[in-house]
């Protein structure tokens, strides 16, 4: 076998023996640690010291875990971020690090609007009481008397405004890059400071990256500008809302809900208190589901690994 890949990304490791065919087509052996949902370090290391690339998920590729593949040439991150990845590391021993950018903006964003109408309109509060045989009606909100604050206007969060007028919802918007002011002015959508996103939404979702300035993005004093009727919603990444910080703003009744897909630490703790909340709504970091998107990314990852490995060959 010309090449040796790893594939740890959870969400392809199911298909592999339909995908096969594909890797045999370039020569590979494809190797198949056993992975929940990520590998972190001492993992990686029994595994990586022969492997030439890897499809993976949200793998910790530290320093440590490259300096003990010396074959390894390509990293494909199965999705799109790459945060997991040390990509200062890889530049300096040469190794390249892929993705798929913008591969699950259409499904998250569906996602988004599914916790907005869940806590909107109470769907799953009601259900809950009417198994326990209570008849309460509980007070909604409609939409087009809610304003929605979007918190990084990158693939994600523009699929979110985009869907917003179908509903009536005004938006507003913050971040730290520029956004085409054309974009902002065909969806109405009013762009100013985090503070004020905060202050006026009711519902405020987060779309930004994992990165030194956004880890912990939303923690006590932020969780204090925002009304107590609103709800959080983080669809991103879980180090971008400090976990302690929103426990204590939803035990406080400073925040009214929150719509949970992403942690800080994953699987989710069997210890965490957001699991013992009746007014939180968590999803096993699945947003991105979508069959079309899942195998449009199963194939873009096949492609473009051996793309690399075989134009550095």
């Amino acid at each position: 076998m010309k090449w040796k890949i790893m594939v740890s990304a959870p969400y392809m490791q199911p298909h592999i023996e339909r995908l096969r065919p594909l890797f045999t087509a370039h020569d590979a052996e494809i190797i198949l640690p056993p992975v929940r949902e990520r590998m972190e370090e001492a993992q990686l290391l029994e595994w990586v010291g022969e492997i030439d690339g890897t499809i993976c998920g949200d793998d910790r590729f530290t320093a440590r875990v490259l300096d003990a593949a010396p074959r390894l040439k390509v990293i494909h991150k199965w999705g799109t971020g790459i945060d997991s990845i040390d990509q200062a590391a890889c530049q300096a021993r040469g190794v390249r690090v892929l993705n798929t950018p913008n591969a699950f903006s259409e499904p998250v964003a569906d996602s988004v609007y599914g916790y907005i109408l869940a806590f909107a309109r109470n769907i799953p509060f009601m259900d809950r009481h009417m198994k326990r045989h209570q008849w309460e009606k509980i007070s909604g909100r409609a939409l087009n008397e809610s304003t929605l604050g979007v918190i990084g206007v990158g693939s994600v969060g523009k699929a979110v405004i985009r869907r917003a007028p179908g509903f009536g919802l005004r938006v507003m918007a913050t971040d730290i890059k520029g956004v085409d002011p054309s974009f902002l002015t065909q969806y109405g959508v009013e762009l100013t400071t985090l503070e004020e996103v905060l202050r006026q939404s009711d519902f405020v979702t987060l779309h930004c990256d994992l990165n030194p300035t956004s880890h912990h993005l939303m923690s006590d004093a932020q969780f204090a500008l925002m009304p107590p009727h609103a709800v959080l919603i983080n669809t991103a990444r879980g180090p971008v809302v400090d976990e302690p910080a929103l426990v204590r703003a939803l035990q406080s009744g400073q925040l009214a809900g929150a719509g949970l897909d992403v942690f800080e630490d994953e699987p989710l703790p069997h210890t965490s208190l957001l699991l013992g909340m009746e007014q939180v709504l968590l999803a096993p970091h699945n947003s991105n589901s979508s069959s079309k998107a899942w195998e449009h990314v199963h194939q873009n990852s096949i492609r473009q690994l051996f793309h690399a490995l075989e134009g550095i060959a």
